[in-house]
């Protein structure tokens, strides 16, 4: 097998942006964005979600290419992801601040588009930005700013877009830590201070914003600290109309703090929301029956909306009870199914029905061992019960056991086994006999916990290479067993005497290995040989190019 490219999977930041637009309507003051890489039912199931057709709106495709012509300068290309999926509807209006609704979106909030939104020059506008399935809609706000523009025929200073950009990027790494209410909190809150005061000074920017963290309990890093000071600067520069950007800052600060804002002491007014638009709001005029009944949705006038979700969503999928000694059923902790290693290196313990709960395990545990096909049990440490292969259904212990026959071919050295699995492949990567044995076992424990839990923790991104969630979830697991990722601990205690070169090769070999499994691909045959060269002896086209099809 020879190696392709590596594509990254990791934590993304994408953005929407407009491409191949249909003609300008004279008319026109809504605009819906459609991901690129939607499905035609998919796009469809879009625009009945926005109660639309496309005789009442302008509709814009964003591509990928596009998302990386204008994201770029913020985020690493590698992280940015070769799908665009997320979708928005904007129309500008005459008053009443930016109003965001949200769908489908687990990680950008409606409250980070609203102010980010506000520092791009916006004043008054609603949003609603979503997707047909779960995604982290770190991709939405320039798409927003594309639709803005062109509903309203004005053109964004490019300044203020690129510092909006670099607002949503930052708050989302702060997110990171400190969790979305409070990194936006401290910006937006930071944000109306410094522009309500005209304050410039690097100095009184960072005591603003080291006091509202302290007041809001809010721990932040020197580098954090340092990045938010310096983003306000730039902001402070700007010829910005305070009192123009106060109602949507107020609403934003009121929702992510969960208390009124008043000013000057006096006594806060419920804004009655009343304005001068016509009446016809598209963040409330949505068909929510279309998505289903497990959104998570997110509203900048009705702050209980993601809480209300959230709790549904998770109400849902807890779902596990354990038999007593009387026969009734009772939720317990021992009935959870097995454990996956989380990203910080503690453990996540999964149920069938894939809620999750991160408890400490003890650093360096590997706490499964893979069994092997025979069905002996996998065994922790501890040795309670965990997973074994005769647990799946039949159609995924088919798909194991071809697996394992891969693993025992690329891994160890079985030119037969690897032939069964793959027909004309050829192991380029000779691995010591304890390295590859370990490097099966890891492989395969990885596997059968994602055919277990048969995609129920699996969340879609914007990121996501593949169609299959299967195939998305090994990506992210292979990646870090072969030391792809910033976090390489996956690799350490296995490969760490084999070169990166061969890390390589071999995360290559399992990805299209898994790509043929599940009838999917990232790349051509051409754009492998194109990228890599000739293909070797031993391995003829024709058996590479059946991976492929």
């Amino acid at each position: 097998m020879k190696k392709r490219g590596i594509i990254s999977a990791i934590v993304c930041s994408i953005c929407l942006i407009a491409s191949n637009a249909v003609p300008a309507m004279a008319d026109a003051v809504k605009v819906v964005t459609l991901g690129a890489d939607l499905t035609d039912d998919q796009k469809n199931t879009m625009m009945r979600y926005f109660k639309v057709d496309s005789s009442q709106v302008q509709v814009l495709t964003i591509t990928n290419q596009d998302e990386r012509d204008h994201l770029s300068a913020y985020v690493p290309l590698e992280q940015i992801g070769t799908r665009t999926v997320s979708c928005a509807y904007v129309k500008p209006t005459q008053s009443g601040g930016i109003k965001v609704r949200t769908a489908n979106l687990n990680w950008v909030t409606c409250n980070m588009i609203a102010t980010t939104l506000s520092t791009s020059g916006v004043t008054n506008c609603e949003v609603v930005a979503a997707c047909p399935f779960e995604v982290s809609g770190t991709g939405a706000l320039t798409g927003i700013l594309m639709a803005y523009e062109t509903a309203s025929g004005e053109k964004l200073d490019e300044t203020k877009k690129d510092l909006a950009t670099q607002e949503m990027v930052v708050t989302g790494e702060v997110a990171q830590d400190v969790g979305q209410d409070d990194a936006t909190s401290v910006i937006n809150e930071a944000k109306m201070q410094v522009l309500s005061g005209n304050v410039q000074d690097a100095n009184e920017i960072y005591n603003i914003v080291v006091n509202i963290a302290e007041q809001n309990n809010t721990s932040l890093s020197s580098e954090q600290l340092d990045r938010i000071v310096e983003l306000l600067e730039q902001i402070a520069q700007q010829d910005y109309d305070y009192e123009e950007m106060k109602e949507t800052l107020e609403t934003v600060e009121e929702n992510v703090s969960g208390e009124p804002v008043t000013d000057d002491g006096d006594e806060f007014v419920e804004d009655s929301g009343d304005d001068a638009s016509d009446g016809d709001s598209i963040v409330e005029d949505l068909d929510e029956s279309i998505l289903g009944d497990d959104v998570i949705a997110g509203s900048t006038e009705d702050p209980s909306l993601a809480e209300e979700t959230q709790s549904a969503s998770a109400e849902e999928e807890w779902d596990y009870t354990e038999e007593t000694d009387d026969g009734a059923g009772e939720i317990a902790e021992d009935d959870w199914d097995y454990t996956e290693e989380s990203v910080d290196g503690g453990e996540e313990v999964v149920d069938t029905d894939g809620e999750s709960e991160e408890i400490p395990v003890d650093e360096g545990t590997d706490t499964l061992e893979v069994a092997e096909s025979s069905g002996d049990e996998m065994t922790a440490e501890s040795g309670e019960e965990t997973l074994t292969p005769d647990s799946l259904d039949a159609d995924s212990r088919t798909l194991y056991d071809r697996a394992e026959k891969f693993c025992k071919g690329e891994y160890e050295g079985d030119a037969e086994a690897l032939q069964e699995a793959m027909d004309g492949a050829v192991a380029i990567v000779a691995l010591e006999d304890e390295t590859g044995s370990k490097l099966t076992e890891r492989v395969l424990k990885e596997y059968l916990q994602i055919l277990l839990d048969n995609g129920a923790s699996y969340v879609p991104s914007d990121t996501d290479l593949y169609i299959t969630p299967q195939l998305n979830q090994l990506n992210n697991k292979m990646m870090q067993i072969f030391g792809l990722t910033v976090d390489e601990s996956g690799a350490e205690d296995i490969l760490a005497s084999v070169s990166a070169e061969d890390k390589q090769t071999l995360y290559d070999d399992t990805m299209i290995f898994f790509e043929s499994l599940y009838g999917e691909s990232v790349k051509s045959y051409d754009e492998v040989v194109e990228t890599e060269g000739e293909m070797p002896e031993e391995t003829s086209e024709e058996a590479v190019e059946e991976v492929y099809e």
